[in-house]
């Protein structure tokens, strides 16, 4: 496909204007649609754009109108299951925000609904994009830091952020904060360590964030804190640590994978990478020589010039936009599928359980048998 793609977006929100604000600096596409059915937010995606596309109160009026070759949908999480179902419907290509759902039946149900059509479904997973994250990666497969044995994240920031009708302040429309927030740290996870995750212990609540308000007499119910701990049937393990009161933090995200032979730590906003090798270790007599001394440690920036617009996401969701738009005209697929949308998913809905019952959770509990 050599033509421009024809771009349609489905939610007008916070995200779904990040998303044309990524679109927008891609080279061979227009946005030709938009589709939200609060009018504030069409107007506040339509002010975007200089040349204002056909906007639509009904998502299927879009995916009807014949104006788009792809579409992005970014409206609320609980609203996935009914975009997804219609827009599969379509051979448009399909590019959903995380999380695909909020429950493992509706991902379950995609999954069986999009095998064998034409368009492109890619799940929305931009941290493994962002610049020294995707360089981590990177080096992690090539075998840097040899075999892997730990994953640890850590995500210290502020609260979550105002939406339209504030509908993100309860777990029955996010799927919960460890769902929400959290599935691009689980399938990071997964993607590093390439395993699928086996048994999931977490401890977490909500300790300081939104206890003062009410919407309907209703109080918020997400949590702010949590300590997850993912296992892998190889004996690797991934740790995430996450606080969303700790604004103060100087780099908010730390990513650190672990080998026998080194290690590796991505920093954000900092935008650096560490790399440090303990292949002397072996031969050095000097047993007593501290670790944290930062010998032999390289310490660089990472930045990807073909970034072309930043955002909100240090360039990640431009990244993964420009490889959508390669794979639609390369006739390749999607490099984050479906079934990884829905397995990020489960390990946050597998944490959430083990908080609400005190003990482990197999992700044979969450997922079928043949999908762990």
């Amino acid at each position: 496909m050599s033509q421009k793609i024809r771009y349609g977006v489905i939610g007008c929100g916070s995200m779904g204007r990040e998303h044309i604000e990524n679109i927008k600096a891609l080279d061979g596409v227009e946005l030709t649609a938009l589709a939200d059915p609060h009018p504030a937010s069409r107007a506040a995606a339509a002010a975007l754009l200089a040349q204002a596309p056909r906007a639509f109160e009904h998502h299927r009026e879009l995916l009807a109108s014949g104006l788009c070759d792809a579409v992005v949908i970014a409206t609320p999480n609980f609203t996935h299951i009914e975009m997804m179902r219609d827009a599969l419907e379509t051979d448009l290509h399909i590019l959903i925000e995380k999380p695909l759902v909020t429950r493992v039946e509706d991902g379950l149900e995609l999954v069986q609904r999009a095998r064998g059509r034409r368009g492109l479904v890619w799940v929305a997973q931009e941290y493994r994009y962002m610049p020294p994250v995707a360089e981590m990666i990177r080096m992690a497969h090539a075998g840097a830091v040899g075999r892997l044995h730990q994953v640890s994240i850590r995500e210290h920031r502020e609260p979550f952020y105002p939406k339209v009708g504030d509908w993100n302040r309860f777990t029955a429309n996010t799927g919960g904060t460890l769902v929400e927030k959290c599935c691009h740290y689980f399938n990071l996870m997964d993607l590093l360590l390439r395993e699928k995750p086996k048994r999931v212990f977490a401890s977490g609540g909500q300790r300081v964030n939104h206890l003062d308000e009410r919407y309907d007499g209703r109080t918020p119910d997400i949590l702010d804190s949590a300590f997850v701990i993912v296992e892998y049937a190889s004996g690797a393990r991934a740790l995430l640590d996450l606080c969303m009161f700790a604004e103060n933090s100087i780099d908010s995200e730390h990513i650190t994978v672990v080998g026998d032979q080194g290690k590796l730590e991505s920093l954000l906003p900092a935008l650096t990478l560490r790399h440090g090798r303990r292949e002397d270790w072996g031969t050095r007599k000097a047993w007593g020589e501290a670790s944290g001394t930062g010998r032999g440690v390289s310490v660089r920036r990472v930045w990807d010039t073909n970034i072309k617009y930043a955002g909100q996401h240090f360039g990640a969701s431009y990244i993964e936009h420009l490889r959508f738009a390669q794979a639609i005209r390369a006739g390749t697929p999607a490099e984050v599928t479906l079934e990884e949308g829905l397995r990020s998913v489960a390990t946050g809905l597998a944490a959430h359980l083990s908080i609400e019952t005190g003990r482990p959770v197999a992700m044979n509990e969450i997922l079928p048998v043949t999908w762990c």
